[in-house]
């Protein structure tokens, strides 16, 4: 039996991409061409970005249950993770992206599979809260320490921060760099928000009609995000490419 499209969420993730996709090409004006906007590397800057993600990981949580071949889903995700990491590594290795929000995405996707079972005993809006107290406990442990933000509770030991794999859960080595850093901690509680937001939601039916409404174009950008997001950037750098140099 084909289940029922919610196309309410297909234009919400075709918002955000839309959102992405102009980011990523104020982002490539701002370091790449030199354009001054003295307002990207600040608070309003900041403030966008930090919303495309967190709108994108909350929307990837709650949407895990829809459809049945995750696990598919899953290693695709991945798979074009590990060739956004080739390609930048080897087409423009200043701007590499290890551990990019795809491979983040990929890596979650799988690792509730072998978690639902027991993530699915959880009351949903414990789940969430946990899930929300953990984000927020370990929001910066990228930088060495417990806290969200400006929120410092506490650092964490240097002899955790060693090798790639650490690097993958959000204990990066000394030196690491990449221009899309996202590790499996704190990201994956955020991810957990959405996933128990579907539980907490879902089953009313009043939300259920909400989510039916149709949003024109936006569903078909939503539908297609993944194609969208592998090939933005080098149409954005082909357009700039083509601004700037004629």
């Amino acid at each position: 039996m084909k289940q029922e499209r919610y196309y309410l969420l297909d234009g919400l993730r075709g918002i955000t991409l839309i959102s992405m996709i102009l980011y990523h090409g104020m982002f490539d004006l701002v370091e790449l061409y030199g354009v001054q906007v003295s307002w990207f590397w600040n608070m309003p800057g900041y403030v966008w970005q930090q919303s495309i993600c967190w709108t994108f990981i909350l929307l990837s949580g709650f949407c895990w249950r829809f459809g049945s071949a995750r696990m598919k889903r899953g290693l695709i995700i991945s798979g074009c993770g590990a060739v956004i990491t080739a390609v930048t590594c080897l087409v423009m290795p200043s701007e590499r992206i290890l551990f990019g929000i795809l491979t983040f995405t990929g890596a979650a996707m799988l690792l509730i599979i072998p978690l639902s079972g027991i993530l699915s005993k959880i009351p949903a809006w414990a789940g969430f809260f946990a899930s929300g107290f953990l984000f927020f406990l370990t929001r910066n442990i990228n930088q060495g320490y417990f806290g969200f933000e400006s929120v410092h509770l506490g650092t964490l030991p240097r002899g955790l921060y060693q090798g790639y794999f650490m690097t993958f859960l959000g204990f990066p080595k000394p030196g690491f760099f990449s221009s899309d850093y996202f590790s499996l901690i704190p990201w994956i509680f955020l991810y957990l928000c959405g996933y128990f937001l579907h539980d907490i939601f879902m089953p009313r039916e009043s939300v259920q009609a909400f989510f039916r409404k149709r949003a024109g174009a936006l569903e078909w950008i939503g539908r297609h995000s993944l194609p969208i997001y592998m090939i933005h950037q080098p149409v954005l750098m082909a357009v700039f490419t083509f601004l700037f140099h004629h």
